[in-house]
């Protein structure tokens, strides 16, 4: 299987900072209506974050995860961005 495929790209940036840039099978993020997952291919979307940690599983499968206190996620054609 192609890792293309199940993957999506995602970067974590705050000002002068990147915490995470990479392929990634899943991400779990703290949205401010309520905790949301994103995989590849997922619809277009723009959230606020709230207070939390975001999980992400990287193209190998590892977890790691990044506490935040705020932030906005936007996703579309197979990327996604969080900027704190």
């Amino acid at each position: 299987m192609d890792v293309r495929s199940n993957t999506f790209h995602l970067t974590i940036a705050s000002v002068g900072e990147t915490r995470f840039d990479g392929a990634t099978i899943s991400a779990t993020l703290p949205g401010a209506a309520g905790e949301f997952t994103v995989l590849a291919h997922h619809e277009p979307i723009v959230t606020t974050l709230k207070h939390g940690i975001i999980t992400v599983h990287d193209a190998s499968g590892e977890a790691k995860e990044f506490k935040v206190e705020n932030g906005v996620f936007e996703c579309s054609g197979n990327r996604a961005i969080v900027l704190l």
